[in-house]
């Protein structure tokens, strides 16, 4: 049913006409944001498939963590995605699992600082941090989209932007700010979250933002407790800015986030509920970004120039606590407690220099970004606790280029990247040093008819270079030193909005797409069963689709869908079904607005083709969710806002799509938060 729902609707999309809508323009390659009537604005007048998560939806959402935000994306999968320590996603079937944290195909930025990509063993950390931080959540999805990021990115880019002083004082010099406190009954969740702006001249903003979040375990649907889910989180933002010069051409901006937990007697494995083979420890998490930009834009179409200096680093160090392990004592002990006791870290420092451009060449507009990306990433020697450290050096320089040719609009984009890996100890026979190169890209195009239906499509292809993990090993293992991983995804689409459909002052917004990815020379995942043979090449294919209609009186209906099947392929010639493939899912909310001041909505999440971890299937679930939003039209509660939730209101029992059996996803949760702004 989902299905034939999925393309019937992508269908309509296809074989309307329409008038065009007003819209907001985005710089670059990112196209049109339609401003919808519903919760979710989405893009127009561009291949890129790309999600925006506003602050308006961050709040509204009221999650617990970054995870649970994009949840609602199409084609996004959680992995322990309940909570910070662990939490990580997955895109159109690549990303985070439950053996590590990321497979390297996806990148995640916070304010241009590259974290969360490391190979962690069973406590992989790709989103570490609070939504309490951010005003926006960008996700591209695919590789088009991904070439000013980085190499190898299969499932697609994940961007964060913290909260801005000028979110608060809206240009106004002086003081202004905001007190949030939130309650969650499932799991007595505890969140308070406080934000300070100063504006002292218009040339200089200043924000800090504290929030501190504590939450214990949480029950499941039928009642029982879900273990390791409990944790306490304080984070902090510190962000500035100052605008100087002639026609304030230059700006400076400093953004620096943490986030801490520091668990007692907690399961080593974070995706599992209890301590298992692996006993508990005592871990502190301790996370943080920091970024200086420079931006020089002197009103000249030919220069718009930033500079990013970058720094990430990631702390995560562990001690075993005794008795916790039925192994203890034994030989299989003794191999696992290096593993348990251990201190793991890793630092990443980046410098992105990118300018952006605008000419005409006879008939022909250009949107020109050229740039060049220097890294350097550091991990701390670890090799028991399967994390051999070292360092990987990289170097990128990539052009992208929008031609506009009349209702034609052609995007090449290309990258080169060079990167050289040195293990921080001695590999014996191995070398331990290594380096490798390769130029990637991709192709997109559009065509706009220019009555409220444009089409495009894209083409690309992208190397996953070796990484720190790959050194001390042969040719014909399953981790190849000597091979980069490759792949290919081929994207159709359309989209379509008009105003005044079926009656006056109603907006319609709808896009589809299909893709279509191959990777191959696979040295990241190898055949079930076995940990020595690479699979020949896994394939995935799926329909996206968003839309929104929206009419006069504040009646909305937001939609967002994802169809999909993938295949690995082993070197036998044999197959099965891509153990990481997303769900089939379809996300519709219907909802009220009167003005500003109230906001009802009710979200129904549809999703079959499900499976575990361990590729069991589990069983089709549909949810409900209830979201209220009040701002009191009364002086003595002017800036107050008021939010009420409640998530999985049939109190469902079941297991979410790729998590471990025995982690069952949580039950009725009321939620109830209070933010007042001044």
């Amino acid at each position: 049913m989902l299905t034939h729902f999925l393309r019937g609707t992508t269908a309509l999309v296809c074989l309307s006409l329409a008038t065009p809508v007003a819209a907001q323009e985005e710089p670059g390659f990112l196209g049109t944001l339609i401003l919808t009537v519903g919760k979710r604005d989405l893009s127009f007048g561009t291949a890129l498939s790309r999600t925006v998560v506003d602050e308006e939806e961050i709040q509204d959402r009221q999650a617990s963590t970054v995870a649970q935000l994009i949840d609602v994306v199409p084609g996004v999968t959680l992995v322990n995605g309940t909570t910070p320590q662990g939490s990580g996603i997955n895109i159109r079937g690549f990303g985070a699992n439950t053996t590590f944290g990321t497979d390297q195909k996806i990148a995640v930025q916070i304010d241009g600082a590259s974290v969360g990509s490391e190979e962690l063993y069973r406590i992989g950390t790709q989103l570490f941090t609070d939504p309490m931080l951010y005003r926006e959540v960008e996700v591209l999805r695919g590789t088009i989209g991904s070439f000013a990021y980085g190499s190898g990115i299969v499932g697609g880019v994940v961007k964060l932007e913290t909260k801005d002083a000028s979110d608060f004082t809206n240009g106004e010099l002086g003081f202004a700010g905001s007190q949030t406190f939130e309650y969650g009954s499932n799991g007595n969740s505890k969140v308070s979250s406080t934000n300070l702006a100063w504006m002292p001249t218009e040339k200089a903003e200043f924000l800090l933002n504290y929030t501190i979040r504590d939450q214990d375990n949480l029950t499941a649907g039928d009642g029982s407790e879900i273990g390791n889910s409990a944790f306490n989180t304080p984070s902090y933002l510190a962000k500035g800015k100052f605008t100087f010069g002639q026609d304030d051409a230059h700006s400076i901006a400093f953004s620096h986030s943490r986030t801490v937990a520091d668990d007692k007697d907690v399961p080593y494995d974070q995706f599992g509920t209890d301590g298992g083979m692996f006993g508990n420890v005592d871990r502190v998490t301790d996370t943080s970004q920091t970024t200086l930009e420079y931006r020089y834009n002197p009103g000249n179409d030919l220069i718009d120039l930033r500079a990013n200096l970058s720094y990430s680093d990631q702390l995560i160090d562990q001690s075993y606590v005794a008795g916790s392990s039925p192994f203890e004592g034994t030989g299989t002990f003794a191999f696992l407690e290096p593993l348990v006791n251990s201190e793991l870290r890793y630092e990443t420092t980046k410098l992105n220099v990118s300018n952006r451009s605008l000419f005409h060449t006879g008939q022909i507009d250009h949107d020109l970004l050229a740039g060049v990306e220097v890294q350097r990433r550091v991990r701390a020697e670890n090799t028991s606790a399967s994390a051999p450290g070292g360092t990987d050096d990289r170097v990128a320089l990539y052009v992208i280029d929008e031609m506009e040719m009349g209702n034609f609009t052609i995007t090449p984009a290309i990258r080169y990247e060079k990167s050289t890996i040195k293990a921080a100890a001695d590999l014996g026979a191995y070398p331990d040093t290594y380096t490798d190169d390769a130029v990637m890209g991709g192709l997109a195009l559009s065509y706009d008819f220019n009555n409220g239906l444009s089409v495009f499509g894209s083409a690309a292809y992208t190397v996953g270079l070796p990484i720190i993990d790959d050194l001390g090993t042969s040719t014909t293992a399953q981790r190849r030193i000597d091979l980069s991983e490759k792949s290919r995804t081929l994207e159709l689409g359309a989209e379509y909005t008009r105003n005044d459909l079926v009656a006056q002052g109603d907006n319609l917004t709808v896009r589809g797409n299909v893709y279509q990815t191959t990777l191959w020379d696979i040295t990241s995942y190898s055949v079930s069963g076995s940990s020595a043979t690479e699979l020949e090449r896994v394939e995935t294919k799926g329909l996206e689709l968003e839309a929104s209609y929206g009419l006069q009186s504040g009646l909305y209906f937001d939609l967002a869908g994802h169809l999909g099947e993938g295949k690995e392929y082993n070197p036998d010639g044999t197959s099965a079904t891509w153990r990481n493939t997303a769900a089939d899912r379809v996300n519709l909310t219907i909802g009220k607005k009167w003005n500003d001041k109230v906001d009802l909505s009710w979200e129904i999440v549809h999703a079959d083709d499900r499976r575990d971890s361990s590729g069991n299937d589990l069983s089709d679930i549909t949810l409900h969710n209830l979201r209220t939003t009040w701002r009191p039209e009364i002086a003595l509660l002017d800036g107050t806002e008021v939010r009420l939730g409640i998530e999985n209101v049939a109190d469902l029992d079941y297991v979410g799509h790729l998590s471990s059996s025995f982690r069952k996803a949580p039950g009725r949760t009321f939620k109830v938060s209070l933010t007042k702004s001044f």
